[in-house]
């Protein structure tokens, strides 16, 4: 699990506004950390806030852990990012098979617009699965 430290600053049903006290996994000063925190704090300095589920019923102000399931973060990062860009390149590889250059920029085009909808149907279908959003622990 991954775990960050945040404070509640509203409870909206079964969720709650969390403001993150820290921009990264936390593990940043431990052996194999990324420095994910210190690169966070230097490109963004306003408060991060997120809703996530609150299981545990905690109020307005309290400090909670908010945790992530293992391979969420890593998953996520491999269909956000991978995935449009292998269809970049398999749709300019393809046009340019078909059409020379100006196949190869619509195919590149194409490519990026279908990993769209496929991304977009996707994060709406999984939307509500318990397992894959973060919330908050003991």
């Amino acid at each position: 699990m991954i775990d960050a430290q945040g404070t509640i600053t509203a409870v909206e049903g079964k969720y709650a506004i969390v403001r993150m006290d820290e921009t990264g996994c936390g593990r940043c000063h431990e052996d194999g950390g990324c420095g994910g925190n210190n690169i966070g704090r230097m490109f963004c300095s306003a408060p991060q806030t997120f809703r996530v589920l609150n299981p545990i019923n905690a109020a307005i102000g309290d400090h909670v852990k908010v945790t992530i399931a293992d391979g969420t973060v890593r998953r996520s990062a491999v269909f956000a990012y991978g995935f449009p860009l292998l269809a970049l390149f398999v749709g300019a590889i393809g046009g340019s098979e078909l059409a020379g250059e100006v196949g190869s920029i619509a195919g590149a085009v194409s490519g990026l617009l279908l990993a769209w909808l496929v991304l977009r149907y996707f994060q709406i279908r999984t939307a509500s699965e318990q397992r894959s959003l973060p919330c908050i622990r003991h």
